[in-house]
């Protein structure tokens, strides 16, 4: 069955309808789902869907976009509930220069990218890197990580180069495919997606955001992940369901017997 290894159903698009849609989960073929946290001051939304669907895990952290609120409590209540049943990873977490320009602002980024690094180490848990924007930086604190050892990650909604992939790939990190690969302009991803082996690729819808086509635009949710999942079968030469089945296995290796 269909793993989304990144959505965020904790969303206020989700309002009208989470439990009616949460609901066909099963029976369109989504086995699990990892709700990830982002926002300080949200965590206990991701930790109620996990006691409420069986299907559902979580992963606690604090997007970069939220660095500057981050206090040492903040890290200290990540680790709390990163302690709890059915949280399996640190995320999302990394570093976004898109919207931050300054130098002081990457600096923060860079000090709270590192300190929940630290907690994922300390916890035993594979973490979830957002990055934008931040190519270089991302990957030096990363390789950085990873030899001091770490168990194991996701670069999630992977957007740069073949190069860079490659890098992520010798570290034996994963690469999080979601809708983008779906879209025409996305020829770089493609190209990463034809290189990576299949046993490094997860399955990812970051919903409510990033819907493939043909729903571009409109509101994305884990039942979209088919489309996701053929875009890459018609990359690798194989089908479907091959895709569906070793990627599941894939974020079932990382996340569930970590």
């Amino acid at each position: 069955m269909i793993f989304d290894t990144h959505a965020h159903y904790d969303d206020e698009a989700f309002d009208s309808d989470r439990e009616d849609l949460l609901g066909q989960m099963e029976k369109q073929g989504v086995g699990h789902i990892v709700n990830v946290c982002a926002s300080i001051g949200q965590f206990h939304r991701t930790v109620e869907l996990t006691e409420k669907y069986p299907f559902i895990y979580g992963a606690v952290g604090v997007h970069p976009d939220d660095a500057d609120k981050m206090t040492k409590d903040t890290l200290d209540e990540i680790t709390r509930i990163a302690r709890m049943d059915k949280m399996v990873a640190i995320g999302e977490i990394g570093l976004d220069y898109y919207w931050h320009k300054e130098k002081e602002e990457h600096r923060k980024q860079q000090e709270m990218f590192r300190a929940q690094l630290d907690i994922a180490r300390q916890e035993k848990l594979p973490f979830m890197i957002h990055s934008r924007d931040a190519a270089e930086d991302t990957l030096e604190i990363i390789r950085e990580y990873m030899k001091g050892g770490m168990y194991g990650g996701i670069i999630h909604c992977f957007s740069y180069s073949p190069e860079i992939a490659a890098e992520y790939l010798k570290m034996g990190l994963y690469l999080g495919i979601g809708g983008v690969v779906t879209f025409k302009n996305a020829k770089k991803l493609k190209e990463v997606v034809r290189q990576a082996p299949l046993e490094q690729i997860l399955l990812e819808t970051d919903c409510p955001y990033m819907a493939p086509e043909p729903n571009r635009g409109k509101r994305n949710s884990s039942l979209n992940l088919p489309y996701v999942a053929a875009a890459v079968a018609q990359l690798k030469d194989t089908t479907p369901e091959e895709v569906i089945t070793i990627t599941e296995a894939n974020a079932q290796k990382l996340l569930l017997t970590t």
